[in-house]
């Protein structure tokens, strides 16, 4: 096996996203009814018909970009009968990705992993008061300069590195002056772009603790499951199957860098060479490039989309 099934993160979210998806595919639309009916409400209506400011809540992004992960992913096993068991060598998920990546591989049902994203997004965004944390994008820096970067710019403060996507991409997190401090550096170190993202809260660093705390409580409370493939965690950029690992790797994820170059490298340097994005966007596969030249990527999140994955697994198998 030489594909790698990979599920995006926030930021990858659309009102509509997957509806073409569900009027298509009756699998799909289960998936969706499925996570409504483990939330206790419509979250449905709010992905497809917005406001986008409702879909933008974390509470709300993070259970929706899973569904529409999880719909797309039912379709190409009905329609393409691709299999995860048999076609991917890992799976790997973007952030709140980790857990598509995990409900895709049978270690988390569809339900618990939606009232975990819930519990996770609302404990995110209540970790630290709006206003105080802040996120930042260095563009055309080196992982290793910009961790300078962020160490530099703390000053006594929380500011450190929350995603490492590859391609000079390193975004920064913590306490709003320091991640101020950390633009301005990083563009006296030359840094192509340094710019602060519009988010809610200071995710993936120690100011998310609060939160790491309550989703170490909720997942106590889950089952688990032996993925039936390997998942390739944010937190390490390797691979892990134990039941009790992968919870606790989850915990540590709430406040641990995002190391998606070196998962992406790891999947390759084992010898994948397809990489199948599945759910909303094309975030992941834009990134692929910048990481590994020579991998094929596609984005499958609409029905056009289904006979190009399908071509892609045949090829990798």
């Amino acid at each position: 096996m030489t594909a790698a099934f990979t599920f995006p993160g926030q930021g990858s979210q659309t009102v509509g996203m997957g509806k073409a998806l569900a009027d298509a595919f009756p699998v799909a639309k289960a998936v969706f009814a499925e996570v409504d009916a483990a939330l206790g409400e419509k979250l449905t209506a709010i992905i497809w018909d917005g406001p986008a400011e409702t879909l933008q809540l974390t509470e709300n992004t993070q259970p929706a970009l899973m569904a529409v992960s999880i719909a797309a992913l039912r379709v190409l096993e009905a329609e393409a009968g691709l299999s995860v068991a048999r076609d991917a060598a890992f799976v790997a998920g973007h952030s709140l990705g980790e857990y598509s990546a995990l409900a895709a591989a049978g270690s988390l049902s569809i339900a618990d992993t939606a009232r975990l994203l819930r519990t996770r997004g609302l404990a995110m965004q209540k970790a630290v008061p709006v206003g105080d944390g802040a996120m930042a994008a260095l563009l055309g820096l080196d992982y290793e300069v910009a961790v300078a970067v962020a160490d530099e710019a703390a000053q006594g403060q929380v500011c450190e590195a929350a995603n490492d996507n590859g391609g000079g991409q390193i975004v920064v997190s913590g306490d709003k002056a320091a991640v101020d401090r950390a633009v301005e550096i990083a563009k006296a170190k030359g840094a192509r772009r340094a710019m602060l993202l519009a988010v809610s809260a200071p995710f993936h660093c120690r100011l998310m603790q609060p939160a790491a705390d309550t989703m170490a409580e909720a997942l106590a409370r889950v089952t688990i499951n032996k993925p039936v493939a390997p998942v390739v965690a944010n937190v390490i950029a390797a691979p892990v199957s134990d039941p009790d690992a992968i919870r606790k790797l989850l915990v540590k994820q709430v406040t641990g860098t995002v190391r998606w170059r070196e998962s992406v490298a790891y999947m390759a340097a084992q010898g994948v060479t397809h990489f199948l994005e599945v759910g909303a966007g094309k975030v992941l596969t834009g990134l692929l490039k910048r990481i590994v030249k020579d991998a094929a990527g596609v984005a499958v999140g609409g029905p056009g989309d289904i006979a190009a994955a399908r071509d892609a697994i045949l090829a990798a198998r």
